[in-house]
């Protein structure tokens, strides 16, 4: 035996080749090279070439590379195999990810976008949806905080879709419902699906209302056990600051006596002693994948450290994720399972907020008292004594696991079982030493500390039944049916007392504060939960690849409405028509791909807080009994509401996709309108009947309408180089219709309070038949010879603000909802360098500039002020007045993006498989007239959008606008 396994042995020899493209005959790279039914293997270089030592006697070699068909070579007795592979025209075609299972992208019917990993943003994301904002046309993704690390982006689908519940769209994350996007890093997704119009989202009826983002991880293929590595290091620097008068300026101002103010002698930059300009934000992934036959398997670390551009302000995570498919029953019984977790500590002392104190802080101030010790004043507050002197950090962990087992029963049935667990837990507590500023003014210098907790558990099993046939070769059936069961509960604790006698314990032993025994600690918490069961089904029909169809149907009932309205029915229906393979296109040379879709879907909206259609109790005061006891009353806080119902979107869409030029020219064009009715509201009631004034009901109605246009192209395209431009572009107009109906009568409703000085109201209202996001108000027109403000009445005639009728005199002055999102992306490769620009922009709408309208006037003083004050705002002497003087353009357009990377070619990848290195600078530049902050940074989504601000008294705190550099390096071996 000895002997014959040397002799076999010696029989071994090596196989040398190369292999190329069907079309171009270019050289593939990366390809798997096997032998056939062992573990012997290796991947093509650069160039395509490969060496692989194989054992003797007859085998063969199998070719695999992603886009192209599997290729298996008998080897001979020829040494060099060279090897031609053709495109895949199915897998390349075929990745579309919808609703509970994929097609092939020829026989979508609906308006879906799926984006993958070379399409993604490359500056570093906190966020997954980071990585595709500006990629898909209707899609709008606002950084509301900037680069906070500690913030979301602001996320809506084609327009506004409800008054009160939730805008956002569904994430669905590998199958799980209602995902974390925490859990997500941007080197462990697969790919990112769009699902835009009713007749692919109604798969998730009450809510899909705002669309279906499903996200697919990474996962284990066949081959050679793999490790990649993926690190980035970025610096953040200071961009657009507001320019309010530095401390010499304002200091001449108090020479000249322009402001009334005590020059003390310092020359301080307040702002900038908030700046941590020591930031540094790392991202390092490591994966490790492989698998046989059988089973394979995909494995995942992370660490990212996000340091923001202000002190007491970042975010450390780290986390990973396992994925494994595993193969029995002669291949029959597939089971998968993934398993993610995320840890992360976040310091929230800091978000922006905290900048308007020291943007209009005394410049000639110091921060410090003569001995030392931090200056505080009752009218302001000592920002950098604040992040000093006081904690804020959250600690968060997050996991979900999710398995799904499929079986084929018989031939063309395959019955499935997918059930997952998600549990999001934090942390978070503060404290206030006993010198700070918050101590000394409001808890007679005993310090103040806080603690807080949050657990969310979500369940979801779903079993399905899909079924495949062909009938008569041209006449294919796909149908799949199923039932959801989903339950989540969510509990909430938090904590606080004051009164201690030192700082040692901080907010780790409430009870040490003295404020506990004389009743004046705080506490409170909830339980709460709700259920979601559904039964759904869809049918797909194609003929010939030619003429094909989808129906749906889901029935769907939810616990947070109303005992007559606990379920709903949620229809959709599309079709299309692939024309390039009709005969009377067969003459059309240049067209490669033509196909007309056509869809309708309803779906609902069941994002409302739980027990909303049910009386609740509620505290009231304490009261001394006869006993002398003093007791907590309750009462019924909220009126029931038996009918409450969820809101309905009912939406039509024609699309077309092409292809010219041999894929030279591609893309996308869709037309869309949808309507939502029995929007959920709170209405006014009358006492008696009801027990409260108000009412939470399904009333009025809202619509949107727009175009949709996506386009890739390759203008230049050589052996060497390329260049491929793709463009997103979207334009719509969202409708507020009705309000009221026959209970209920509802004039308009006022949103976007300005807060700030003045006691300014509301900056927009929306009356019936109205565009959403008008801005509402007095129009300016002119100033006296004093300098005080005049307004246009409703005859035309001017009057100072107190003459004016809100009712009659005010008018729409603006409008916050851009109409056209255009962005566009350059990318350049020659041999093994690419360069990639990125420009996005917004057009059409108008922003309120609450910081020009606080601190560009007189009437500031003697707080610091813009130096719009003493400019083109220093004849105006009356006070502060909201009206289109303060409404301005928002027009941009920035380059969001510039990346250089460079590919490694490795001659032998013995070691390295590949390694790419690259540079990335983001928020490099930006066209726009608009004189506030960053005008990427203003909402732009919801009923309040376009108000800019330097403001602390609700959302509206703009984060630092910051310009980004980057270097990162990917690497596999």
């Amino acid at each position: 035996m000895l002997f014959l396994s040397m002799l076999a042995f010696s029989q071994s020899r090596t196989i040398t080749g190369k292999v190329v493209d069907a079309s171009g005959q270019s050289p593939l790279p990366g390809v798997t090279v096997q032998v056939k039914g062992a573990t012997i293997g290796t991947q093509t270089k650069v160039d395509g070439s490969y060496t692989l030592n194989i054992p003797g006697g007859s085998v063969s070699l199998v070719f695999t590379f992603v886009g192209y068909k599997t290729t298996e070579i008998a080897v001979g007795t020829s040494n060099t195999v060279n090897v031609t592979l053709t495109a895949d025209v199915t897998a390349l075609k075929d990745v579309v990810v919808v609703g509970y299972g994929t097609q092939k992208k020829q026989e979508v019917t609906s308006a879906i976008t799926s984006i993958e990993p070379s399409d993604f943003r490359q500056s570093g994301a906190r966020n997954a949806l980071d990585l595709v904002q500006g990629k898909v046309a209707g899609l709008q993704i606002t950084r509301t905080g900037g680069s906070n690390p500690n913030t979301s982006p602001a996320i809506q689908l084609r327009g506004v879709t409800s008054l009160t519940g939730s805008m956002s769209p569904l994430i669905v994350i590998d199958g799980i419902p209602g995902g974390n996007l925490d859990l997500l890093q941007q080197d462990d997704i697969a790919s990112i699906s769009v699902l835009k119009d009713g007749s692919a989202a109604a798969i998730y009826g009450t809510q899909a209302n705002g669309g279906v983002i499903i996200v697919t991880t990474k996962k284990g293929v066949k081959g050679p056990a793999r490790v990649t590595y993926n690190n980035y290091f970025r610096k953040e620097y200071k961009s657009r600051i507001p320019k309010f008068l530095t401390a010499d300026e304002y200091a001449a101002k108090i020479a000249s006596g322009e402001i009334n103010a005590t020059d003390k002698g310092y020359r301080t930059d307040f702002v900038d002693l908030l700046v941590n300009h020591d930031n540094l934000t790392q991202n390092h992934n490591l994966a490790f994948s492989g698998g046989g036959e059988q089973s394979n398997y995909r494995a995942s670390v992370y660490y990212l450290n996000q340091e923001g551009i202000l002190k007491a302000n970042e975010r450390q995570q780290y986390g990973g994720r396992l994925s494994i498919t595993s193969k029995g029953l002669n291949d029959r019984l597939t089971s998968q399972f993934n398993l993610a977790t995320n840890f992360n500590k976040a310091n929230l002392l800091t978000d922006g907020g905290n900048l308007q104190g020291y943007y209009t802080f005394n410049p000639t101030y110091s921060p410090y008292n003569p001995d030392g010790s931090w200056y505080f004043e009752q009218t302001s507050t000592n920002e950098l004594a604040r992040i000093n002197q006081q904690t804020d950090i959250r600690q968060q962990q997050t996991t979900s696991g999710d398995a799904k087992v499929s079986l084929d029963i018989v031939k063309g049935l395959k019955g499935s079982i997918f059930g997952s667990v998600t549990r999001d837990s934090w942390t978070e507590g503060g404290y206030a030493d006993l010198l700070s500023e918050l101590s000394v003014e409001n808890y007679d210098s005993t310090g103040y500390a806080f603690q807080a907790s949050f657990l969310n558990i979500k369940y979801a099993v779903e079993p399905t039944l899909e079924y495949n046939i062909t009938v008569n070769k041209n006449h294919n059936f796909t149908a799949i049916g199923g039932y959801s069961y989903r339950y989540e509960v969510e509990q909430y604790f938090d904590a606080n007392n004051y009164g201690f006698v030192n700082d040692i314990f901080q907010e780790n032993n409430l009870g040490a504060g003295n404020m506990l025994l004389t009743g004046k600690a705080g506490m409170s918490s909830y339980k709460n939960d709700n259920k979601l069961i559904a039964f759904f089904g869809r049918v797909n029909y194609n003929y010939k690849d030619k003429y094909m169809a989808s129906v749906i149907l889901r029935h769907e009932g939810s616990s947070r409405f109303g005992a007559n309205n606990k379920w709903g029915n949620f229809p959709a229906l599309s079709v299309g028509w692939n024309m390039r393979d009709e005969p009377f296109m067969q003459g059309v040379t240049f067209l490669d791909d033509l196909k007309l879709r056509a869809g309708y879907g309803v779906t609902g909206n069941s994002g409302i807080s739980n027990y909303s259609s049910l009386v609740t109790m509620g505290t009231g005061g304490n009261y001394i009994n006869p006993d002398g006891v003093w007791r907590q009353t309750y009462g019924p806080n909220k009126n029931p509401n038996p009918n409450l119902k969820w809101e309905k979107k009912s939406e039509y869409n024609v699309g077309v996709d092409f292809s010219f030029f041999k894929g030279r020219i591609t893309g996308a064009v869709d037309v869309y309108k949808r309507i939502t009715k029995d929007l959920l509201e709170n209405v006014t009631t009358q006492l008696p009947p009801f027990v409260t004034n108000s009412i939470y009901a399904n009333v009025g109605q809202v619509s949107s309408k727009g175009v949709e246009l996506t386009l890739s192209g390759i203008p230049v395209r050589t052996k060497d180089f390329s260049w491929t431009v793709d463009v997103a572009f979207s334009n719509s107009k969202n409708t507020l219709d009705r309000y009221s109906n026959e209970l209920y009568t509802i004039k308009y409703q006022s949103y976007a309070d300005i807060g700030g000085y003045g006691a300014l109201g509301n900056a927009i209202r929306t009356y019936e038949g109205d565009r959403i996001g008008n801005f509402y108000g007095k129009r300016f027109a002119g100033l006296t010879d004093s300098g005080d403000w005049l307004f246009y009445k409703a005859d035309g005639t001017k009057a100072p603000a107190d003459q004016l009728d809100s009712e009659k005199d005010f008018a729409v002055i603006g409008n916050a909802v851009p109409k056209v999102y255009l962005s566009f992306t350059n990318t350049f490769k020659y041999k093994n360098f690419d360069l990639r620009a990125f420009f996005r922009g917004k057009f059409g709408y108008n922003i309120l500039n609450t910081m020009e309208m606080f601190y560009g006037s007189k009437a500031s003083l003697p707080s610091n002020v813009l130096e719009t004050a003493f400019t083109k705002n220093g004849k105006i002497t009356g006070g502060y007045q909201y009206s289109d003087y303060y409404i301005e353009k928002g027009n941009f357009m920035k380059l969001d993006e510039l990346t250089l990377g460079y590919t490694v070619p490795f001659k032998s990848k013995k070691t390295f498989q590949s390694m790419r290195l690259y540079a990335t600078a983001s928020n490099l530049f930006i066209i726009t007239k608009y004189t506030g902050n960053d005008p990427d940074y203003v909402r732009d989504t919801g009923l309040k959008p376009g108000v800019d601000a330097l403001n602390a008294s609700d959302d509206r705190t703009p984060y630092m606008g910051t310009r980004g550099f980057m270097v990162g390096l990917n690497v596999g071996f």
